[in-house]
């Protein structure tokens, strides 16, 4: 019987790959052929690429399809690619909501790389290229930065509780400040080689500049977006966007008995929530547009977080579409928007 399509589904963990390799025949019946384990390092590279030889056809281009795991899947994913594979990495809860409509009751590392095969082979898959170098180098700076900044809250904190005792140790108080002067070195050093990645790249620096007109975001604040994102790589609308990040509004609710309160799933980048917080404050406090969304999120429901976070997702979804678009924010395109709708009543009015 012909092939249609042939995918081999990973399941990346840190020190292992479980694999399962599966065809979808021309009746469109899916079948799971072969299962395999192999180590995430070069060496299980390799004899992952001999075992899929055995038993791919040359019938169909293969595709090997894996989730965005952090980092696990990164060495994998350009190893295939320098071989000209064909490689797709979806984002994980793509996954996890099709693995919900699955009667799978079981779940392991074998289960999970089968039903990242029957998505690879359901659905239309895009195929993966490796993000921009600078991207990268943005992200390993970002989140080294992001650690600094948790470390040194920490060590504040420990002064503070040091100077309030009743009798403060003076070393201690000298070596805790030392430490927090050199960990305020170490990110104006950061920084200061985020500036130089970004002004390198003319293309790059225009786009921070357009995302900057956004109100509230800053400079920082436009390349970790950028850097978590690989430059949007992989999200391909707004819904995604938030998604992605763990923005997207969970509900549960049926019948009259069952209604749970709706809440952000969490269930995705943590470090793009948290780039937009401060700004999300900023915006509520200087900008007259999101001040009054803020004030009327709040007199609904009356949960001022609740609001923020609304706050939250507009601004990571406007950075989207000014990046896409390859524009500047705009702060009278609601008036203008009103006034053109204002202006087209007449108009069908007459026509009618």
């Amino acid at each position: 019987m012909r092939l249609l399509k042939q995918v081999i589904g990973i399941d990346v963990a840190k020190n292992e790959l479980v694999c399962c390799f599966g065809v979808l025949t021309e009746d469109l019946k899916i079948n799971l052929k072969s299962n395999g384990v192999f180590k995430n390092q070069e060496k299980g590279f390799l004899k992952l690429a001999k075992w899929a030889e055995q038993h791919l056809s040359d019938r169909t281009e293969p595709f090997f399809v894996m989730e965005a795991t952090g980092v696990y899947h990164e060495k994998l994913a350009h190893w295939l690619h320098q071989r000209a594979k064909n490689i797709a990495i979806v984002l994980p809860n793509k996954i996890s909501n099709y693995a919900r409509t699955l009667e799978v009751r079981t779940i392991t590392d074998k289960t999970a790389s089968e039903a990242i095969v029957r998505f690879g082979l359901e659905r239309t898959l895009k195929t993966w290229g490796p993000p921009r170098s600078i991207f990268r180098e943005m992200k390993q700076l970002t989140r080294e930065r992001e650690q600094i900044v948790s470390e040194r809250t920490i060590i504040k904190n420990q002064l503070h509780a040091e100077n309030s005792e009743a009798f403060p140790n003076p070393r201690s108080i000298k070596r805790l400040k030392k430490r927090i002067g050199l960990l305020n070195e170490q990110e104006k050093e950061i920084k200061r080689e985020l500036e130089q990645l970004v002004k390198a790249d003319q293309e790059l620096s225009r786009q921070v500049a357009n995302i900057t007109t956004i109100p509230g975001v800053g400079r920082l604040t436009a390349m970790v977006i950028l850097a978590e994102t690989n430059g949007f790589e992989l999200i391909q609308n707004k819904r995604q966007m938030a998604s992605y990040a763990g923005l997207d509004v969970r509900e549960k609710q049926s019948g009259t008995s069952v209604k749970g309160k709706p809440r952000i799933s969490k269930k995705g980048n943590r470090y793009l929530r948290k780039a937009v917080h401060l700004p999300a404050l900023t915006a509520i406090k200087h900008c007259e547009q999101y001040k009054g969304t803020y004030a009327r999120l709040v007199a609904r429901h009356g949960i001022k977080m609740k609001a923020v976070v609304a706050i939250q997702r507009k601004l990571l979804e406007l950075v989207y579409i000014v990046y896409k678009n390859n524009t500047v924010f705009d702060t009278e395109y609601e008036e203008k928007r009103k006034a053109l709708l204002n202006n087209a009543e007449p108009l069908e009015s007459s026509l009618c």
